[in-house]
């Protein structure tokens, strides 16, 4: 019997199969959960990617800037699902000015972009899920990146993942009610398609290995994945507005 038997999930960012979650969505299903995921753009793509898990899911589309998609969501994931007991956001984008070392020079229009679908989205989703959840309760799963610290090439998307943080911990103050738990997964540096976007993703991919006590390998998603799937399990039941750092301990080191 795994630790998700009977679990009903909503994972989104799915993009390639070298996403975290990619796994996140395999893992969850070898673990007995039933899935959906959510797509953006070309669903195609996305519907292509799923049928590479164990059980091909239901994909449904959904814009964290269209009010429509979001307003809609329980009703469309609903058509699966009779609830839901986890949700894993995996979500964030920023324009290239926003990236790269042009931090001084980012227009505002570019900031609010990777604002609202980086950060905001975080809030939007967990409301837009809330009536599936507000019933049993459950765990609410999302990506980050450490934002302690000013990284190098990593700009307005740094600053838009310390937001991520700040959020985090407002979602499981007012989310507790509800017995619903908010946390986030910081994960290492990872060769992802977000990666890929990421002007000078180098520096990181050079110096992280080096760096981590435990070692770090970029192209290994499914320890960041495994973290999440046990978020979402029972076995954190007292745990909330957590950050849980899998980054093979770069976090934890001074200079």
């Amino acid at each position: 019997m795994g630790i998700l038997e009977g679990k009903r999930l909503l994972v989104t960012g799915v993009l390639t199969d070298a996403s975290i979650a990619f796994n996140v969505a395999r893992l969850a299903q070898e673990q007995g959960a039933e899935v959906v995921l959510t797509g953006f753009g070309r669903l195609s793509l996305v519907e292509r990617i799923a049928k590479r898990l164990p059980t091909p899911p239901p994909v449904i589309e959904l814009d964290v800037q269209n009010t429509e998609h979001l307003d809609t969501l329980a009703d469309r994931v609903g058509e699966h699902l009779d609830g839901l007991d986890g949700v894993v956001h995996s979500i964030g984008f920023a324009p290239q000015s926003c990236l790269g070392g042009n931090f001084l020079n980012t227009p505002w229009e570019d900031v609010a972009t990777a604002l609202h679908i980086s950060t905001f989205s975080y809030k939007s989703l967990a409301v837009a899920c809330l009536p599936l959840m507000k019933e049993g309760g459950g765990s609410i799963v999302g990506l980050d990146f450490d934002a302690t610290k000013a990284w190098p090439v990593y700009d307005w998307m740094g600053v838009a993942k310390a937001g991520l943080e700040s959020v985090n911990r407002y979602l499981a103050r007012d989310l507790a009610k509800h017995g619903i738990r908010v946390n986030l997964v910081a994960a290492g540096p990872l060769r992802t398609m977000a990666a890929k976007s990421i002007p000078g993703f180098k520096e990181f991919e050079d110096s992280w290995p080096a760096k981590a006590p435990l070692g770090w390998d970029l192209a290994d998603t499914v320890p960041a994945a495994k973290a999440c799937l046990a978020l979402l399990s029972d076995w954190f039941p007292a745990t909330t507005g957590e950050i849980v750092h899998v980054d093979g301990g770069v976090h934890a080191l001074g200079a």
